[in-house]
């Protein structure tokens, strides 16, 4: 396997790119035959993630604010943390079924192609009903924006941009980082997904609720705060008993460029130590 990868063919990235772009329309014209089941599925994702918003809005009902936090800052917040979170699930989650691959071989094959097999991955068992779940937080954003008090700015706005294209570069580093387990365990999706879809959860209600030791874990260590937290204390000035300094939030692009370096050495790591099942 490693002499197969070493003399395998090379190609430009602007090619991988377009096979990448190749398998993903395939994917969707596939999903696309089953209308009917494509959309019960599109619907479903819908209504899985809005109980989260759901949910919200019933603890808001029974307490006047959140942490200090006013119920359109609470939206604003479950916004922020879930949209970037929605966007890398579309395009990046489906790596964790890595382990299939290499459990049943199929991953010679993906090693084997000239296209990395990340991309390859992403691409084969990308799912566009996923999209489903950008729905409830586009919706809260949208709810959010003229209730929040905040006179928007240029420097507000860059960032509101700049939190929503370092989150989804956060959670997919994170999805990568766990599913790159896959080449040293047997079965690590029940880990993947304490780290995921559990930490997306907790991101959802403002950090300074949490005990210590979780704000320890999902705030700076896995780094979830810089997702929604860090950027949203800044953009709306909002209650803030981490006494937090504004200048905090210019940190999550290198947060964002280390989470996706070390989950990247991971991968690499991962690849390098496979080996073939033999079949």
């Amino acid at each position: 396997m490693a002499d197969a990868l070493r003399h395998r063919p090379s190609i430009s990235w602007s090619d991988r790119f377009r096979l990448y772009r190749m398998i993903l329309a395939a994917r969707i014209r596939s999903d696309w035959q089953y209308r009917v089941s494509f959309l019960a599925l599109l619907v479903s994702q819908v209504g899985a993630v809005g109980l989260d918003l759901v949910a919200i809005a019933v603890v808001l009902q029974l307490v006047p604010d959140l942490g200090g936090w006013t119920a359109a800052e609470v939206a604003f917040l479950y916004g922020l943390a879930t949209l970037p979170f929605g966007i890398s699930d579309v395009f990046v989650s489906t790596v964790d079924r890595v382990s299939n691959y290499v459990r049943d071989g199929s991953m010679d094959r993906v090693l084997l192609r000239p296209v990395p097999a990340l991309l390859q991955i992403s691409a084969l068992e990308f799912e566009l009903r996923r999209a489903g779940k950008l729905v409830p937080a586009i919706a809260a954003l949208v709810w959010s924006l003229p209730r929040v008090d905040v006179s928007w700015t240029a420097g507000q706005i860059a960032v509101l941009v700049m939190a929503l294209c370092c989150g989804t570069v956060i959670y997919s580093a994170l999805w990568v980082m766990a599913a790159s387990m896959s080449f040293w365990t047997i079965s690590s999706k029940e880990a993947l997904n304490a780290v995921t879809y559990g930490g997306q959860f907790a991101n959802q209600y403002p950090l300074h609720i949490y005990r210590n030791w979780v704000r320890a874990v999902l705030g700076w260590g896995i780094p979830l705060a810089f997702v929604a937290y860090v950027p949203s204390t800044y953009i709306l000035d909002a209650t803030n008993p981490l006494g937090l300094p504004r200048w905090l939030v210019l940190t999550s692009v290198p947060v964002a460029g280390a989470a996706a370096a070390v989950a990247g050495l991971i991968w690499r790591t991962g690849i390098r130590h496979y080996q073939s099942t033999g079949s």
